[in-house]
């Protein structure tokens, strides 16, 4: 078990460490854009985010077609 000055180095050697490790992986936006796309639409299977852009984009590209039950009561 390192004491004293050996253990504040370990720590900051393992921080810095850490931080390296964190800045390699970097933020991946895609994924994170990936996860945010909830709703697939039935017809098209498109992904959308928002349920109010889900309605807009059923009403706007599959004007034909039936409102699915879970988007009649969203305004």
């Amino acid at each position: 078990m390192a004491r004293g000055h050996q253990k504040i180095q370990s720590q900051q050697k393992n921080a810095e460490k850490k931080a390296a490790m964190k800045k390699s992986q970097g933020s991946d936006q895609k994924k994170a854009a990936q996860k945010a796309l909830v709703y697939i639409c039935t017809v098209c299977k498109a992904q959308i985010g928002d349920i109010k852009t889900y309605k807009m984009h059923f009403e706007a590209k599959h004007p034909k077609m039936e409102l699915p039950a879970d988007l009649k009561d969203v305004e």
